[in-house]
Formats: C-alpha cells, sequence, structure tokens
C-alpha cells in the first residue's frame, strides 16, 4: 500500500513516508529494548530510527544509487532483521530457562540409602 501511495501524486506522499521511515525501526528498536523504561526507550528508539534512516542515506549516496523507493525497501529490510534478531534472542533466552518446580533442571538428587 504503501509503494501504491509513493507511485501516485498523493499530497500525503511525503507524510506518510517519513512516517514509515521513523515509525517502522522506531518499532523494531523498542522491542528489541523492553528493558528500559517506557520513556527511555522512546527516546532510545527515535534515535536509533534517525541514525537508521541517515545510515541508508549515505549508503545509497556513496555507492550513487540514490532512490526514495530503494530507502524505504531497505529500512524496511533492515527493520525486519531487528525484529526478527530480537525474537530469535527471546526465543533462545525462554528455552535455556526450566520452570520453577521442574525436576529437569537439578543436576543431582538428595535420597536416603536403602540397606540391601
Amino acid at each position: 500500500m504503501l509503494l501504491a501511495l509513493m507511485d501516485s501524486g498523493s499530497p500525503l506522499r511525503g507524510p506518510c513516508a517519513l512516517f514509515f521511515l521513523l515509525a517502522g525501526p522506531a518499532l523494531a528498536i523498542a522491542v528489541a529494548l523492553r528493558g528500559l523504561d517506557p520513556f527511555g526507550r522512546l527516546i532510545a528508539a527515535l534515535a536509533g530510527a534517525v541514525a537508521l534512516d541517515m545510515l541508508v542515506a549515505q549508503a545509497m549516496l556513496t555507492v550513487h544509487r540514490w532512490s526514495v523507493t530503494g530507502g524505504i525497501v531497505a529500512v524496511t529490510v533492515l527493520s525486519l532483521l531487528i525484529l526478527l534478531a530480537t525474537r530469535v534472542r527471546q526465543r533462545a533466552g525462554s528455552r535455556g530457562r526450566t520452570p520453577e518446580g521442574s525436576k529437569t533442571g537439578q543436576s543431582f538428587v538428595t535420597a536416603k540409602p536403602t540397606d540391601s
């Protein structure tokens, strides 16, 4: 939908692209920073989104391949990679822990010796 809006002559094209370029990476970074308080997470996520947008723009200018559509695609891919890395890390962290009361995480069990 966003790419269709970008190809049209709509006056909403610029504001929608700017919103997406800030909101997409900011959301992915905010999910990765779930340990911070909400205000700190918001500030860090917005700063990270601006930094990611600047890195993409600089890379595109360096290789002389500047395009708005290419920039949006690059930011989308990088945001999805950040989100995917966060989900993999969360899943790996939850897999390593055992629920309390579970006997599988115990290394030794005390038992009375039997007289046989």
